[in-house]
């Protein structure tokens, strides 16, 4: 019995095989869409709102940190922070890398407003310890420098002590690494997801975490009390105009 063999031109051929790569390659496309929209969604930070910046934070996400809120560090004393109260409810969610940005419990703005005034009062208080300016690491937003920088750090910004971020109130601070052992543990931060030291540290310094957005001006009291202990550190543990806690 003779087998029938159906003839296909070859310009059907390259149609079925077009309809195929758009059946294939539609809902990869769709998802880089949906995730771009995601990266710009949070907001102004260090990196450009571009899709080459998006690309450059995806190819990053890939050595992000799997337990933002363990310390693994072995230093358990040594640092500013004595004790913390425990933060009550439920930690915030945060999304993404550059930019990092807690997205439910954001800050009012009273509240935000009250910290920022905060941190200017600490510079004019530190006679001359402490500057503010606009945050070298975000390139947006109130940042906290130190004038005397001892802490040796590969990364550009190694002045800064701290930085706040408008859009939701949560704040970015490099810490002690018995400081921030203090701070996870509390339930008042996580580490930032390049927080790895060695080469990460060109991006963000080693022991970078955020400090969660104040809810009320009892939080505002602990966020200043974590920054008085990162400008202690920062600044080489010369900056001497805070009360350990």
């Amino acid at each position: 019995m003779a087998v029938i063999t159906p003839y296909v031109r070859g310009d059907d051929t390259n149609i079925i095989l077009g309809f195929f790569t758009i059946v294939a390659v539609l809902p990869l496309t769709l998802r880089f869409y949906n995730c771009y929209l995601a990266y710009l969604a949070l907001g102004p930070g260090g990196t450009p709102a571009t899709v080459p910046g998006f690309v450059k934070v995806s190819l990053l996400g890939l050595f992000a940190i799997q337990n933002p809120y363990k310390s693994t560090s072995l230093h358990h004393t040594g640092g500013h922070l004595k004790h913390l109260p425990q933060r009550q409810g439920r930690r915030p969610q945060v999304k993404g890398i550059a930019p990092h940005r807690q997205v439910t419990q954001k800050a009012e703005k009273h509240i935000f407003e009250r910290l920022s005034s905060n941190i200017i009062r600490m510079a004019s208080d530190s006679r001359d310890e402490l500057r503010v300016g606009t945050s070298c690491i975000e390139q947006h937003g109130i940042g906290l420098f130190t004038t005397m920088p001892g802490r040796y750090s590969r990364h550009r910004c190694r002045t800064e002590v701290c930085h706040a971020h408008p859009s939701d109130g949560s704040m970015h601070m490099t810490l002690h690494p018995a400081d921030a052992k203090v701070v996870l543990e509390a339930g008042w931060g996580e580490k930032h997801p390049l927080s790895r030291g060695g080469y990460f540290e060109r991006f963000v310094p080693e022991g970078f975490v955020m400090v969660y957005s104040p809810r009320d001006e009892a939080d505002v009291d602990i966020a200043i009390r974590i920054i008085e202990a990162a400008a202690w550190y920062v600044s080489g543990e010369c900056y001497n105009n805070t009360q350990s806690g």
